[in-house]
């Protein structure tokens, strides 16, 4: 599993550089660990149910060469064991310390260079950066934003599976903006604008003419 620190080619949070005036400025808010995990496990499961499968099969494998009610109780106690170990890395985010900058309160600055993370717990004023090459991805969630960012680039020589392993069972890492915490529907519009001309939205549907 990805650690935060390690997303973006080990770029992570950077000190913030001046934002421009015309940047959109939003107001505070905070994303619980609760939040966090409710959307990312339903995201994880959603992609990861089928890999739930494989325990459960080979639990049941010597089942072809000794017929038993055994086997049926080892696939469910692999398939279980499967089940929390996924979900344990989910929780482990929420636990380290890396993480511990998305789960602050903060407000969020956007320019067409780089995010700013204002921490409300730093009375300085001093922000953290996030420059949008490190944003592999976003999506709507309701009435909210989710910046994914990108996982960070494996160590120089690991082995095919283990890499395999690391980027098939990531745990997704993002900022979350909801709608909400925009001072106008102008800055919402402008956002998503600024999404889509970076290709992390699907560009809107013309309208076809008559």
């Amino acid at each position: 599993m990805n650690q935060p620190n390690q997303r973006g080619g080990g770029g992570g949070f950077r000190q913030a550089q001046q934002m421009p005036s015309l940047a959109i400025r939003t107001k505070k808010t905070q994303l619980s660990t609760d939040a966090y995990t409710r959307i990312v496990m339903a995201e994880v499961w959603k992609k990861d149910w089928v890999y739930a499968l494989i325990p459960f099969a080979l639990g049941l494998l010597p089942a072809l060469f000794v017929h038993s009610w055994w086997w049926l109780a080892l696939s469910a106690v692999l398939t279980l064991l499967f089940v929390l170990f996924r979900s344990a890395q989910v929780t482990g985010v929420t636990q380290m310390e890396q993480s511990k900058p998305l789960f602050e309160r903060m407000a969020f600055e956007m320019d067409n260079k780089q995010i700013l993370l204002r921490p409300a717990s730093d009375k300085e004023g001093r922000a953290m950066q996030i420059t949008w090459d490190l944003i592999g991805r976003a999506r709507r969630d309701g009435d909210a934003y989710l910046l994914y960012l990108k996982p960070g680039s494996p160590p120089e020589g690991m082995a095919a599976w283990r890499l395999w392993l690391a980027r098939t069972f990531d745990v997704p890492v993002f900022l979350h903006l909801p709608q909400r915490i925009f001072n106008s529907p102008t800055d919402v519009k402008l956002f998503e604008a600024m999404l889509r001309r970076k290709d992390l939205l699907p560009a809107e549907a013309s309208t076809p003419t008559v």
